[in-house]
C-alpha cells in the first residue's frame, strides 16, 4: 500500500436537452454544424437585452436532484460570475453560487455537494480552418452553444481511486439519459468532466473523523477535513471516461513523485493531453472571490414552492425506473449475470426485447439465462452490423425467439444449431422449428437410433474403448465426438454420452 492517499472530487457539466437556450428562445441544437445560426441579441449579449429563465431547464435539474435523494431548494437565485474570455459574449457568465437548486444527495455511493444551473459558453476555434480564403493565426467564435442550459454537478472529495471516479461519471451519464435531461455524449462535448486531485501522506489523514455530514437520502457521509488534504489540482479537457481514469492516474503519480523529490504541489489548472497521455499546466487556479460573484439583477429570485409542478410529490412521480432500480429488478426477476444486466441497462431497445421474450418463457430462470446468453452474444453481433448501416435495427419476433430458446433448453438444437437458426431468423422471419427441420439441424432423441450409432462407434474404435474401460475418462469425449460425426451433428450429445456409458459399463 502506498504511503500516500489520493483524494478526488469531480466537477461535471452536462448540456440539458431543452428546445431553447437558458435565457432566450434561440434553438438549442447540439447537432447544428453551421456556425452562428442559432443565435439572437440575448445570447450574443447585445446592449439593452434582458434574459428570461428557461423553466424546463430548472425542472431537469430538480428531477436530477430528486433522483439523488438531495435537498431541493425552496429559494434560489442566479449570479453573475465575472471573468473574461473571448467565448463569453457578456464578459460574465450567468450561474448560481450561494443558492444552488440542489444540495447533498448521493450517486453510486459518492456524496454530492451541489447541482446548479448556468449558461454554456460559445465555442472557440483556433488556427486554420483549412479554407484557402481564411488561413493563418486567428480564432473564430461560434455562438450556437452560447447560452445553452448547463447543469454543473460537484461531488464531495470522497473518492480515492480513478476507477471509482470513472464509474461515477458513467452512472451520471446513464441517469441523465434515463431522465431525458441530457444525451450527455462526451464526444460531442455535451458532458465534460473535470477532476480535482490531491495526495497526502496517510499518517496525516488518520484523524479524518466526522467533521461534517451530507444528508439528503438519509445517508450520512464522513467527509475529510479539508485542512488535511493535499494541494488540489484541477484537470480539464477530459473528453472520455477512459481519459478521466487515465488523467487521474497520471496526476496521482505525478504529484507523489513531485513530493518524493522534495517539490511542492502548486494549486493550478492542468489540461489532459490524450495523445501524450499526460497532464500539462494551463494556468493558476482561480478562487471563488476571483470571480466577484453577485446576484444577477436582471433575473427574478426563485421561490420554487410557488410553482405547483416543482412540488416534491410531482417531481418524484415523474421519475422513470432509475438505473440502479432496474439493475436490482433484472437480477431479482431473471437471475441473469451482471454483464448481461449492464448491457440491458445501457441499451433500452435490447432490454425491451429481452423483457418481451421473458414474458413468453415465464419464470423459468434457466431458460431466461439461456435466452440472455444468446441475446447478449449472438443477437447483439447481428444488431451491431445492422447499426453500422441504419439508424435502427429490427429484432426477431419475440414469440419465435422464445420458441428457439425453448428448443435449445429441451436439447432439440445444439448450441451451433441455435446460432445457425438465429442467423436465418434475423434475416427473414420464420418458425425456428421449421427452419431447423429444413436445414437438418434438429437433434436426434430416438434412443434406438442413437444406440445403433453407439454400436458403430464402439466397433470402429476398440483401442479408445479399451482406454475408457481402463479409467481414461477423456476417451469418452472422443467417442461422443465420433458419434456426433456419424450422425452429422444431429445426435443429442448428452443422450449419446449416456448410452455410451451404459453400454461400456
Amino acid at each position: 500500500m502506498s504511503e500516500y492517499l489520493p483524494t478526488i472530487g469531480l466537477e461535471i457539466h452536462a448540456e440539458l436537452a431543452t428546445s431553447t437556450k437558458m435565457f432566450c428562445d434561440s434553438k438549442n441544437d447540439p447537432d447544428e454544424k453551421r456556425p452562428n445560426v442559432n443565435i439572437c441579441p440575448i445570447c450574443t449579449a447585445q446592449p439593452g437585452t434582458l434574459p428570461v429563465i428557461n423553466k424546463s431547464a430548472v425542472r431537469h435539474v430538480l428531477r436530477v436532484g430528486t433522483a439523488f435523494g438531495s435537498t431541493l431548494a425552496d429559494y434560489s437565485e442566479f449570479d453573475r460570475k465575472n471573468y473574461f474570455y473571448p467565448d463569453i459574449p457578456k464578459g460574465f457568465q450567468i450561474s448560481q453560487y450561494k443558492y444552488p437548486l440542489v444540495s447533498g444527495g448521493t450517486l453510486n455511493g459518492v456524496a454530492i455537494t451541489r447541482v446548479h444551473l448556468e449558461e454554456d459558453t460559445a465555442r472557440s476555434q483556433h488556427g486554420s480552418t483549412g479554407s484557402p480564403q481564411v488561413n493563418g493565426d486567428f480564432s473564430l467564435i461560434d455562438f450556437n452553444r452560447a447560452g445553452v442550459p448547463l447543469m454543473e454537478l460537484v461531488t464531495e472529495p470522497v473518492m480515492h481511486d480513478a476507477k471509482t471516479a470513472g464509474n461515477f461519471a458513467r452512472e451520471l451519464q446513464l441517469l441523465l439519459r434515463y431522465l431525458g435531461a441530457s444525451e450527455a455524449n462526451m464526444e460531442k462535448g455535451e458532458m465534460r468532466v473535470e477532476a480535482n486531485v490531491s495526495v497526502a501522506k496517510r499518517e496525516d489523514r488518520q484523524d479524518d473523523s466526522l467533521i461534517t455530514a451530507t444528508k439528503g437520502n438519509d445517508t450520512e457521509f464522513v467527509l475529510p477535513d479539508l485542512a488535511k488534504l493535499g494541494t488540489k489540482v484541477e484537470v480539464k479537457n477530459i473528453n472520455s471516461f477512459r481519459a478521466v481514469e487515465k488523467a487521474i492516474e497520471y496526476e496521482i503519480k505525478r504529484q507523489i513523485e513531485e513530493l518524493e523529490n522534495g517539490g511542492v504541489i502548486v494549486q493550478e489548472t492542468r489540461g489532459w493531453d490524450d495523445v501524450k497521455q499526460r497532464t500539462y499546466s494551463q494556468r493558476k487556479k482561480e478562487s471563488s472571490h476571483d470571480y466577484r460573484y453577485f446576484p444577477e439583477p436582471d433575473l427574478p429570485k426563485l421561490k420554487l414552492s410557488e410553482v405547483p409542478e416543482f412540488s416534491h410529490e410531482i417531481l418524484r412521480a415523474s421519475l422513470p425506473e432509475l438505473p440502479w432500480q432496474k439493475r436490482e429488478r433484472l437480477v431479482k426477476d431473471y437471475g441473469i449475470k451482471a454483464e448481461d444486466v449492464e448491457m440491458y441497462i445501457n441499451d433500452f431497445e435490447l432490454e425491451i426485447f429481452f423483457g418481451s421474450v421473458a414474458e413468453y418463457l415465464g419464470k423459468d430462470k434457466e431458460k431466461l439465462k439461456i435466452a440472455s446468453n444468446y441475446i447478449t452474444s449472438d443477437l447483439i453481433s447481428h444488431t451491431s452490423k445492422e447499426r453500422q448501416d441504419h439508424d435502427f435495427v429490427m429484432y426477431p419476433d419475440c414469440k419465435m425467439f422464445a420458441k428457439l430458446i425453448d428448443m435449445a433448453y429441451k436439447g432439440d438444437l445444439s448450441s451451433r444449431g441455435v446460432k445457425d437458426v438465429l442467423a436465418i431468423m434475423y434475416k427473414s422471419p420464420g418458425d425456428p422449428e421449421q427452419i431447423a427441420k429444413d436445414k437438418g439441424l434438429l437433434q436426434e432423441h430416438d434412443e434406438g437410433e442413437l444406440a445403433k450409432i453407439v454400436d458403430q462407434v464402439i466397433a470402429e474404435n476398440p483401442n479408445v474403448v479399451a482406454d475408457f474401460k481402463s479409467g481414461k475418462q477423456a476417451s469418452l469425449q472422443y467417442l461422443v465426438g465420433q458419434g456426433m460425426r456419424l450422425s452429422k451433428g444431429s445426435a443429442n450429445p448428452t443422450l449419446l454420452s449416456k448410452i455410451l456409458v451404459d453400454k461400456l459399463g
